[in-house]
Formats: structure tokens, sequence, C-alpha cells
């Protein structure tokens, strides 16, 4: 993991669910100044896990870049 820069994920929308690029990453909830401890998240060999804060489920998905999320806008850029 140290090798690679940690992708940050927001969810100021409220989705149930987003798709991102990639499998370990962090979430932070909303954007400052109303975000949660950030949280490193690994999904290991699933395809899904859910946000033990915010309760956001994220999904796996291989089409996606690893800055790209589905619905668009939820990448983290402070």
């Amino acid at each position: 993991m140290a090798d690679k820069p940690v992708s940050h994920f927001h969810n100021n929308d409220g989705a149930h669910a987003i798709s991102i690029g990639v499998s370990e990453f962090m979430c932070i909830g909303a954007t400052p100044p109303f975000d949660h401890p950030h949280i490193f998240l690994d999904m290991g060999g699933e395809t899904e896990v859910v946000c033990p804060y915010c309760s956001t489920v994220f999904r796996h998905d291989d089409s996606l870049a690893p800055d790209e999320t589905r619905p668009k806008g939820n990448l983290f850029k402070g």
C-alpha cells in the first residue's frame, strides 16, 4: 500500500452506494468540515464494503479508473 497513493472518497450527496475503481481507499464521509474520521477501507477479495461511520456502500468496478466514481464527483481532492 505504501508504494501508491491512497484515494479518498466522500459522499456529500448521500448516495446509498458509490462505485469506485480501487479496492483500498479512505472514506471521509462528507467534505470538511462535515467529514467523519478518515477511515482506511480494504475490500480484500470482496466486491463491496460498507463504511462503519457513514454507512456508504462502496462497490469495486474494474471498468473505472482509480480516480473515477459512479455517480461522478465523489473523489476528494483536498
